[in-house]
């Protein structure tokens, strides 16, 4: 697949069936002998693939391609995934999936679907579109250069490492120059307003003064275990690169920017309008939701959850002596002083402060737990202004690197008191904190499973871990309840306006104002929120589609099982695989009751 962001995050429904002729030896062959070759060809692909993508390989732990930076957007490089996928579909289909046990079926049908989905997305051009202000090369090489990320500065090896890093960097940066004006040519490119917002991310870190530059702070922060001789040839080293190297790629994508892309760049929003549009915002569905629903479908299942969610926000008000209107509501909890922080650290000690109480809560509800721990950082100001209101980075399964919940605390009084315990609950316990690193630690999956992922699981459980306040013993506080009943209703909202964006020639107005008019949000909130809809089409799906999925199983488990239901067992059940298409974990579910049955 063409686009880096989404290269793991691939799934539609369960594909079982192979094709109808097999090598003759392959089929009478023992079991040991399929078993053994698909686990073969998962350690070939995986070992494979990590090469293509080192920062992949960082990213987990793997340190021994820190040195590289894959030219992901490069005709070169597309071609070579495009053949690996092609190469390890076909060679899978070799393997007798009749002779492999219940878990290889699982892992057999889980790789089909990542290498089919991908080999589908090499119809539409992401590599033309490779940067935005939510996902942009830029961003991400100053968090991993910043000392703030995966790349370790602990050794002098470490340190050279990223100078080598760098000057990849700098490739990768005249290739997205280059594709970008293709796009131009082409009639592929991304909406201005996204682009203006991209602009000034990057030029903040245009400097004068190599030692303001965050890709200085290693130099800062140097061990103190290296010699003078190395302290004096890395800071010297480190000075060169981000005057002659780094800045100078910063300095060249801002001026293609303000010099030759916003000019060309679309007033449309939506992915319709692009070329071949919707038949790619349908394959953009599809992968995100894991399901076949259409936009039309997905849409409607929004509104009717927003009707719902408002009903039970009325109970609210009513168990508060609120007087007034839902819309009224709104306005008194994102205005009203004891709803917000004066200071930014504030806020992020809240969110460290309630790590130990919710850890506690969930042994209720959990009998599994990650062993790797995790950490709250408040989002770097360079880029808070268009980051979400919460993100997650997976630590290492090793333990050496924590997961990492990033808070925003941009705009203090656009970030209410009453969000902060759902949003605790969706990024990190028990939600995508548990979740990545229960798969992760799972050293029984094949490595592609242990490391990948599906949006609509992960998000889907993120979402129903929220939804787990009460039973968990928090949302004690009315309007905390609010709060999470207010970001199910976000969730909701964005069922509406990803389809209403994509499908259905909504403009960003039409999105603010249907936001405004349903929701407690703030303009700093809505409009980022907007504009990050525009700029990933599909992934705000999978949130709601996943949860409700996921709820629906419990549902049915709750009632095929009746007093012998266990909610720690079922827990663990929907989590010790790891992801996967939500088809697959319903039917999984559904062999784990019948089996108590």
């Amino acid at each position: 697949m063409k686009n880096p962001a989404v290269a793991i995050l691939v799934a539609v429904f369960l594909i079982t069936s192979c094709g109808e002729s097999q090598d003759a030896a392959v089929a009478d062959a023992p079991e040991i002998n399929a078993t053994e070759a698909l686990h073969a060809l998962f350690d070939e692909q995986f070992e494979r693939n990590l090469e293509l993508n080192p920062l992949n390989a960082t990213f987990i732990g793997d340190y021994r391609y820190n040195d590289r930076m894959a030219n992901s957007n490069s005709p070169e490089y597309i071609a070579r995934s495009t053949s690996m996928d092609e190469e390890f579909l076909a060679r899978l289909l070799e393997i007798d999936r009749e002779q492999l046990g219940h878990q290889d079926q699982l892992s057999y049908d889980l790789f089909r679907i990542n290498r089919e989905q991908s080999l589908e997305g090499n119809q539409f051009p992401f590599e033309l579109q490779p940067i935005n202000q939510f996902y942009s090369t830029t961003n991400f090489f100053v968090q991993l250069g910043s000392g703030s990320s995966a790349h370790p500065f602990k050794t002098v090896k470490d340190y050279d490492d990223f100078l080598s890093r760098a000057d990849q960097f700098s490739i990768n940066i005249d290739q997205i120059i280059t594709n970008m004006k293709q796009g131009m040519n082409e009639g592929v490119t991304q909406p201005r307003i996204l682009m203006e917002k991209l602009v000034p991310q990057i030029d903040a870190h245009i400097v004068d003064d190599v030692k303001d530059s965050h890709f200085y702070k290693p130099v800062t922060n140097m061990p103190e275990d290296f010699s003078d001789e190395e302290r004096v040839r890395l800071t010297a080293a480190y000075v060169d690169k981000i005057s002659n190297t780094i800045i100078p790629a910063y300095q060249r994508v801002s001026n293609f920017l303000g010099d030759e892309y916003l000019g060309a760049a679309r007033e449309t929003v939506g992915l319709s309008a692009q070329p071949n549009g919707q038949n790619w915002y349908a394959y953009m569905v599809r992968l995100r939701t894991t399901t076949d629903m259409s936009p039309d479908e997905i849409h409607q299942i929004g509104l009717d959850e927003v009707a719902r969610i408002h009903k039970e926000m009325q109970g609210v008000m009513e168990e508060v002596g609120f007087e007034g209107s839902l819309k009224e509501f709104f306005e008194f909890v994102n205005t009203d002083d004891q709803f917000f922080y004066d200071e930014a650290e504030e806020l992020i000690q809240g969110y460290r402060d309630m790590s130990d109480h919710i850890t506690e809560l969930s042994k209720s509800l959990f009998d599994v737990m990650p062993n790797t721990g995790f950490e709250v950082r408040r989002v770097e100001p360079f880029r808070e202004a268009s980051a979400s209101g919460g993100s997650y980075q997976a630590g290492t399964p090793d333990g050496a690197r924590p997961g990492i919940f990033y808070a925003n605390a941009y705009d203090i009084k656009a970030r209410g008191k009453w969000a902060m315990e759902s949003l605790f609950l969706h990024e990190a316990i028990p939600g995508h904190h548990f979740q990545i690193m229960i798969q992760r630690e799972n050293e029984s999956l094949p490595s592609f499973r242990r490391f990948g992922g599906f949006t609509a699981y992960s998000e889907g459980w993120g979402l129903y871990a929220e939804s787990l306040g009460k039973e968990l013993g928090v949302y004690t506080d009315p309007y905390q309840y609010f709060g999470g009943l207010n970001a199910e209703l976000w969730r909701s909202i964005r069922l509406v306006v990803d389809t209403g964006l994509h499908a259905k020639e909504w403009s960003r107005q039409d999105v603010l104002d249907y936001m405004y008019a349903n929701s407690a949000v703030a303009e700093v909130r809505a409009v980022s929120e907007a504009e990050r809809f525009m700029a990933i089409p599909g992934q705000a799906l999978a949130y709601k589609v996943g949860q409700l999925k996921i709820r629906e199983i419990r549902n049915n488990a709750e009632a095929a099982l009746g007093d012998k239901f266990n909610v720690k067992d079922f827990h663990t059940e929907v989590l010790k695989d790891g992801a996967m298409p939500l088809s697959m974990l319903e039917a999984k579910l559904d062999r784990w009751v019948n089996v108590q049955l």
